[in-house]
């Protein structure tokens, strides 16, 4: 087993790490920028690296410096979590080429996984259904992009080839809009991603979001771990998870799940990944829709259901001393739901809301209910990284249960200092949409008035 490992992260994510880690008696080296200085991965790492100014293109992305205080600190593997680097072939490779184990799957899974045009074909080599789409689109030719558009039909996704988490994804309804919203969404995908690269995929307007967790060997061999319903999402982000995904018909679970362990298996894919999938919501047909090759902000719910530790099977992986597991010896128990607790104002469309937790107040975990949290109260949530304060995960023998400890940690929640999507997510759990497990990726929007003004019919109660 390694001695130490890097994480090339910050937040929630560090600190699941580190803990797991722990749990395996592995020492962690911490890297922070210099507003992260203070932060809580910080403290509990048992090394921790500034490697540079705030803004993550000068820290966290900057991938010498990470890789720099992994060799000075005697790492013998490297962690990267989600976002930042997690995804970056070129790292994984520097950090392998430096002789050191990278914490995920091969590069060049990652580079053909990343690049989610070549993933569509991928996808249809192994067997998986995709939606109609086009491959990455011409720079500066608005003749063909028209083109193109007219043949995938609208409506349609504009999305960035090198993406995720939604980000450069834009809608288009007709072909008035299509040459502005494409430039639109290079110029973002460039920001975000350091490449502008679009493309075309055919927009199902009843969709659920329904991804299978997949757990690789690297030889050929793969497992699944059921699936996560996806579908509440605000701005093409999730906000609440659950597993199983509920109303899916047995038929559909077992054949998307087969899919997604087809496509692990035809990239010897290694480690935790995710295979996300649209499931039109009125003929449960499905399409594939990428793969993210990391550990998931939403592996927690997975974990709940099914009790395996992801992070300590992606590092016993890594270091050769994982058991084989099959899918027979896969269970899943009851129903779990994870909710991620954001510094954002609901009432304005969930724009960021930065500032100092003066006072922050988490409910008691329990066996019911776990929480993965990277801040403490006096910490300040910056205007530089992901607005999220924790995820809460609750679990119980049925849906029921784990939705009712669930209302009852977001009702223990004690938030200043910042704006936060606390009460809105109590209101949305209350939604006879979300009760009846009736949800689909345009839920939050279409229902967003009706939460709010339960939201705000709740906070005049409370203070009546």
């Amino acid at each position: 087993m390694f001695q130490k490992i890097l994480i090339a992260n910050r937040g929630e994510i560090a600190c699941r790490i580190i803990r797991a880690c722990r749990q395996l008696d592995i020492a962690t080296i911490a890297v922070h920028s210099d507003a992260d200085a203070d932060a809580l991965h910080v403290e509990l790492a048992d090394i921790a690296v500034p490697i540079g100014a705030a803004a993550a293109s000068q820290s966290y992305l900057d991938a010498d410096k990470v890789l720099q205080a992994a060799l000075e600190h005697g790492a013998q593997a490297v962690h990267p979590g989600y976002g930042f680097l997690s995804e970056n072939a070129a790292f994984a490779r520097a950090v392998l080429a430096a002789g050191m184990a990278w914490i995920g799957p091969d590069p060049q899974t990652i580079t053909d996984m990343g690049d989610k045009a070549r993933a569509r074909r991928i996808a249809v080599d192994s067997g998986v259904p995709v939606l109609p789409g086009s491959s990455s689109l011409a720079q500066g030719d608005p003749a063909s992009w028209h083109v193109e558009a007219a043949r995938v039909g609208y409506p349609l996704l504009v999305k960035a080839v090198g993406g995720g988490g939604g980000i450069g994804m834009k809608r288009v309804d007709g072909a008035d809009a299509l040459q502005a919203t494409i430039e639109s969404a290079q110029a973002m995908a460039q920001k975000a991603f350091g490449q502008s690269d679009v493309y075309l995929e055919r927009y199902v307007a009843r969709a659920r979001h329904i991804e299978i967790q997949v757990f690789g060997y690297g030889d050929g061999r793969a497992v699944h771990l059921f699936e996560r319903e996806c579908s509440v999402q605000r701005r093409f982000q999730k906000i609440v998870e659950e597993c199983p995904a509920p109303h899916l018909p047995a038929g559909v679970r077992a054949a998307m799940a087969d899919a997604a362990v087809a496509l692990a298996c035809s990239q010897r894919y290694a480690g935790a990944g995710t295979v996300e999938f649209i499931v039109d919501a009125a003929t449960h047909e499905f399409f594939f829709l990428e793969m993210n090759t990391r550990i998931q902000v939403e592996h927690a719910v997975t974990e709940a259901f099914t009790g395996w530790d992801l992070v300590q099977a992606q590092i016993r992986l890594a270091a050769g001393e994982l058991p084989t597991m099959t899918q027979d010896d896969i269970r899943g128990s009851g129903a779990a739901i994870e909710c991620r607790l954001y510094a954002e104002n609901p009432r304005r469309n969930f724009m960021p809301s930065p500032g100092l937790l003066k006072r922050l107040v988490l409910p008691a975990a329990s066996t019911r209910l776990r929480i993965d949290c990277g801040v403490r109260q006096g910490d300040s949530v910056t205007p530089y990284y992901d607005p999220m304060i924790a995820k809460l995960i609750s679990h119980g023998p049925d849906r029921e249960t784990a939705i009712a400890v669930m209302r009852r940690a977001l009702q223990a929640l004690e938030i200043e200092g910042i704006q936060h999507n606390g009460a809105f997510l109590q209101a949305l759990l209350d939604h006879p949409a979300f009760v009846a497990g009736e949800m689909d990726t345009g839920f939050v929007e279409r229902e967003r008035g009706a939460v709010l003004e339960a939201m705000e019919a709740r906070a005049a109660q409370a203070t009546s």
